[in-house]
């Protein structure tokens, strides 16, 4: 019966997870298509062309959408390989920043928070992805 609950317990935690990562690339990508520039000013970057913000509206809106319609998928059909593409996701965002302090100097306040923001995101998705394997019954383990 613990064995049941605790299966349940990650399932949840690593479908709550996939869900959270999924709504907060949602929610930059809506703002990328609707206003481009609203995403930049975070970063304090003006765009002067249009060409500056159709890449933006791509990236940041088209893949946005992408990546999370992708997520939604996962969580559904396969939470495991949504767990471990949120590791490759969230870590890689975290090592991106990481590369930039070491090639062009620290990062400002808002490089810091999503950092580590994105760090701490990685370890959970890792966590979890190791919870989930552990409750996947033996015989369903590939």
């Amino acid at each position: 019966m613990n064995v049941m609950k605790t299966q349940r317990t990650v399932t949840l935690a690593s479908k709550g997870f996939i869900l959270l990562s999924a709504l907060s690339l949602l929610s930059v990508s809506v703002m990328a298509f609707a206003n481009p520039q609203s995403v930049m000013d975070l970063v304090r970057v003006q765009l002067n062309n249009t060409d500056a913000f159709s890449s933006i509206r791509g990236v940041y809106g088209g893949v946005g959408m992408t990546l999370f319609l992708s997520l939604i998928y996962l969580m559904w059909r396969d939470t495991q390989s949504g767990l471990l593409f949120l590791c490759l996701l969230w870590g890689f965002y975290a090592l991106s920043r990481t590369i930039t302090i070491f090639s062009e100097g620290a990062l400002g306040d808002f490089g810091n928070q999503w950092l580590l923001i994105e760090s701490v995101f990685f370890v959970l998705a890792l966590g979890l992805a190791v919870a989930n394997r552990k409750a996947i019954p033996t015989d369903k383990v590939v």
